[in-house]
């Protein structure tokens, strides 16, 4: 897979979850390759930290689109995931 551009479309047009996942992947590997120069690791660190907080906000706004699904007597009940039911 080709890296994005960057430029403004790619900035407003977001990674999927799965893209972005293995973007972070990739930059973890060069990072601890250790052979990036100073300047290159600084940049894909601070990519790095971009990406791990957009993935938060995707887990985030899944577990709460999973929390409003969740059915109990006929209506829906907002349960902490991973909870066992009763």
């Amino acid at each position: 897979m080709s890296p994005r551009p960057k430029d403004d479309a790619a900035a407003t047009d977001p990674l999927r979850f799965e893209e972005a996942l293995e973007r972070l992947e990739a930059i973890v590997d060069g990072l601890e390759g250790g052979e990036l120069a100073l300047e290159e690791a600084l940049a894909r660190f601070e990519e790095g930290v971009g990406l791990t907080r957009a993935l938060g906000e995707q887990l985030t706004q899944a577990e709460r689109r999973v929390e409003q699904l969740v059915r109990d007597g006929g209506g829906l009940v907002a349960k902490p995931l991973g909870e066992e039911p009763a």
